[in-house]
């Protein structure tokens, strides 16, 4: 139960923080946006508190262990990959056009009898 009252009162704060930046209308930018921030950093820092928000740093943390771990590919297997991609692209882009063209000859021109001028 503690923890949902925690999370109320984080929400409440980000509210907060994004209702200021409304009433802070009249002043500089950077105070409207210092107020934002404020709230979203005083709403983290109560969530921070909770079980379920340890749970998720954790999880963020753990994420970030796990994208290290990723063996990313070089610049040279990028461009190859890449440039299959596009090779069976262009591919398939004249095997639709070749279709799309047969089909219109034989549903126009010889089905049809629609000669084109």
């Amino acid at each position: 139960m503690a923890d949902k009252l925690k999370f109320a009162a984080a929400l409440l704060l980000v509210i907060a923080g994004l209702a200021g930046f409304y009433l802070l209308g009249e002043q500089p930018m950077i105070l409207r946006v210092l107020s934002v921030l404020a709230g979203l950093g005083a709403g983290a820092a109560v969530a921070w508190v909770t079980e379920p928000g340890q749970r998720f740093f954790a999880f963020g943390k753990e994420s970030v262990t796990e994208a290290k771990k990723v063996v990313w590919p070089t610049r040279k297997e990028t461009l190859q990959t890449t440039a299959a991609v596009f090779g069976f692209v262009v591919v398939m882009a004249l095997f639709l056009w070749i279709t799309d063209k047969s089909l219109e000859w034989v549903l126009y021109d010889l089905v049809l009898g629609w000669k084109k001028s």
